[in-house]
């Protein structure tokens, strides 16, 4: 742990999941609706640190999380980002994109192209199911 890192000191959002090594949990993110991180708990800066199985299972969850959005938000696109530029604690963000978001086709990090206000409406009811959806599919992951 890492007292100055702000994923080792609290949950990076709102909890979806938490698992024996990783957590899942909705960035909350009021522009970008079902962005959700998948965060290991372990302060570790890159997936080389992690054991292969290690590995394994922080990228099932990472497919999990993206077929959920895939399935239930039907975006137009998915962006998957392992940055840690800022906060080097490993952690995946799982980010749903739609043609008329606000920054499509840049990354949720630029400037913003044009207003996503209709989007965002729109996607907001997609997404009050996603979270419980979300955390049953990676109950059974666990499970299995």
């Amino acid at each position: 742990m890492a007292p100055d890192c702000p994923l080792c000191a609290g949950d990076g959002g709102t909890v979806v999941w938490r698992g024996a090594h990783a957590r899942v949990v909705l960035a909350d993110e009021a522009d970008f609706p079902g962005f959700t991180r998948v965060i290991w708990d372990e302060h570790l800066a890159e997936m080389t640190e992690l054991a292969a199985a290690q590995r394994g299972a922080m990228m099932a969850l990472v497919w999990c999380v993206e077929q959920a959005q895939r399935d239930l938000l039907r975006p137009d696109k998915i962006n998957l980002a392992s940055l840690g530029n800022v906060v080097p604690h490993l952690h995946w963000h799982v980010i749903p994109r739609w043609r008329d978001d606000s920054h499509f086709p840049a990354p949720v990090w630029a400037s913003a192209q044009r207003d996503g206000d209709a989007r965002r409406l729109r996607a907001r009811v997609l997404v009050a199911g996603y979270r419980d959806v979300l955390a049953a599919r990676l109950a059974a992951l666990a499970k299995a």
